[in-house]
């Protein structure tokens, strides 16, 4: 169960003088994706993350890309973070862990996370090659790192396996939607109350 009560969403808005990034994001949704970054492979991916994760996600953002792709992809993930800890608001509750474990052709990729609150990336991915056209790849762990430190949670990236690097994202960030649908989703048994001894997340 995902809808109950008020809508779980949040829009923001972050501007500097090298990036320009809105993100509207509604955990309850049907998996809409509106994504322009300017980058397409990076486009490709956030609507996979919409698509799979049943999330209505929209990102505009303009960025320095003529200097550099690495400004506008921290700061989506940045601005996309903060945007998940806004519409997950007390988090009151929810399932809290996720795991997903998604095959891609030869590749597997598994993805855990934990809503706790508490930023730390853990991100295993050998790439046999680092670019898909000039997009350089890499750029994607500094993505992660920026979502966990400003959306507050737990996340373990694991590459099983695999030989094509497009298959390798595709299917990371698939498992990735998949894991934070099952950890946004609601617990009936919960009542409401936030799975912690402790009270809160």
């Amino acid at each position: 169960m995902k809808k109950n009560g008020p809508p779980r969403q949040a829009s923001l808005h972050r501007a500097t003088k090298e990036t320009d990034i809105r993100v509207d994001w509604s955990l309850d949704g049907t998996g809409q994706g509106k994504v322009d970054t300017s980058i397409r492979f990076f486009d490709h991916m956030l609507d996979l993350l919409a698509k799979h994760g049943f999330f209505d996600l929209t990102v505009q953002a303009k960025g320095d890309i003529e200097i550099d792709e690495h400004h506008t992809v921290e700061d989506v993930g940045i601005v996309m973070g903060k945007a998940l800890h806004q519409a997950l608001g007390e988090k009151a509750g929810i399932k809290r862990f996720g795991f997903a474990s998604v095959p891609l052709d030869e590749t597997l990729a598994q993805v855990t996370v934990d809503l706790s609150g508490r930023p730390y990336l853990v991100y295993n991915v050998n790439l046999p090659d680092r670019k898909i056209k000039t997009f350089d790849l890499g750029l994607f762990e500094d993505f992660f790192q920026a979502f966990v430190t400003h959306g507050g949670l737990n996340l373990h990236v694991n590459l099983q396996y695999g030989r094509n690097p497009h298959h390798i994202m595709e299917a990371i960030f698939k498992a990735l939607a998949r894991a934070l649908d099952q950890a946004t989703t609601l617990e009936e048994r919960l009542s409401g109350a936030v799975l912690s001894t402790k009270g809160s997340l």
